[in-house]
């Protein structure tokens, strides 16, 4: 009798009581946690192992938008702000992101043992097709700050095939020349690595203010256990060699040039900016914004990155929630005609689109 009663399959699906748990909820919730808090990867590449996080599913037809912060940051505290911000959430949904810590810098990174070897800015650069190869991308926008900036430009002149965008946040593609250098070696006996870090990244009006972000970016630095790390990096992009760049040895996709009115890069930004093809480059120049525009103006940035990305043909119905809501936005043009450079202002009307110029003109854009 109990014999029979083992073999007995009982097959009768009934749903549910209200109040227990459903296990393919569960596993779809867990999936949409992991996808949010991102996918932790270390990949081997030809200069040694990258730290890279993935949001989102390698398995895109769209280019994957992939990140490099700057000096002294890593991928968390230079983006973070802004991809989390809620009107970036329109882009975030729609593209998969990668987000890479240059060797050494991500959160609970080991320092490395003395002697050790960092790679050059161009070495850098030269670890990226790894990452594409891993995640088996065909093409990505690039988004760079400072260090970060200089790298995915230097990857972008090796690979432009593998580029449908670029947006470079202060960059500055010149090497330091010896007064220049002789600066820093003054500097170096004056001043810690740590103010050295933050001259570099916010502006001088920034530090003497010594605002909440000011500190906070001093306090995490001077106490990074990957201190020795940061040092490194920082020497290496100091140490950069000139970028070539040139109206006619130039990028193959769209640039959008971004830097703050009072950031440390201005000039170079300008001076970048200048020498790009002014039919496929816009240049954004942010009022009321210091050294790090993605973390202090995200809304303004984001508003930026969305107009990028449709002139790219992505994103067409997307909904321009602040530069179209308001009632002008100012837009300087620089234009090139038979060689000679001139300037004109419009005005962009939220109704109707007027006033709105053609995508072939480098704009310059103060919001």
């Amino acid at each position: 009798m109990t014999t029979e009663m083992q073999e007995i399959a009982i097959t009768e699906e009934k749903p549910l009581l209200p109040g227990q748990p459903d296990p393919v909820k569960d596993v779809e919730a867990a999936a949409r946690i992991l996808l949010d808090q991102g996918q932790e990867h270390s990949i081997e590449t030809p200069h040694g192992v990258l730290h890279v996080t993935l949001y989102g599913t390698s398995k895109t037809r769209r280019p994957a938008i992939l990140t490099i912060h700057d000096v002294g940051l890593d991928s968390k505290s230079c983006f973070s702000p802004l991809f989390e911000f809620d009107e970036m959430q329109e882009i975030v949904k729609n593209f998969t992101r990668v987000h890479i810590d240059a060797p050494g810098q991500e959160e609970g990174a080991s320092a490395y043992p003395m002697g050790y070897q960092y790679p050059s800015m161009d070495q850098l650069a030269e670890m990226i097709p790894a990452v594409l190869t891993y995640f088996n991308f065909r093409s990505v926008i690039g988004m760079g700050v400072g260090a970060g900036a200089y790298i995915l430009s230097s990857f972008t002149m090796a690979h432009p095939d593998s580029v449908e965008g670029l947006v470079l946040i202060n960059i500055d593609p010149e090497a330091r020349g010896w007064i220049d250098w002789a600066a820093h070696k003054i500097s170096m006996l004056t001043s810690s690595l740590t103010e050295q870090i933050l001259s570099h990244l916010f502006s001088r009006e920034e530090i003497s203010e010594n605002g909440d972000l000011v500190k906070s970016h001093r306090e995490r630095i001077s106490k990074a256990p990957n201190f020795s790390n940061i040092e490194l990096f920082w020497k290496s992009y100091i140490s950069r060699s000139e970028l070539p760049v040139e109206r006619n040895n130039n990028f193959k996709c769209p640039v959008m040039l971004v830097v703050g009115d009072q950031a440390p890069y201005e000039e170079a930004a300008m001076e970048c900016n200048s020498k790009l093809n002014p039919t496929t480059t816009s240049f954004l120049k942010m009022a009321d914004a210091g050294g790090l525009p993605q973390l202090t103006q995200p809304s303004k940035l984001t508003e930026a990155f969305k107009y990028f990305v449709q002139g790219m043909g992505y994103m067409a119905s997307s909904v321009m929630t602040r530069l179209s809501r308001s009632r002008t936005a100012s837009l300087s043009s620089i234009y090139s005609m038979e060689g000679d450079r001139r300037s004109r202002t419009l005005s962009q009307s939220s109704q109707g689109g007027q006033g709105s110029s053609s995508p072939s003109k480098t704009m310059e854009v103060s919001c």
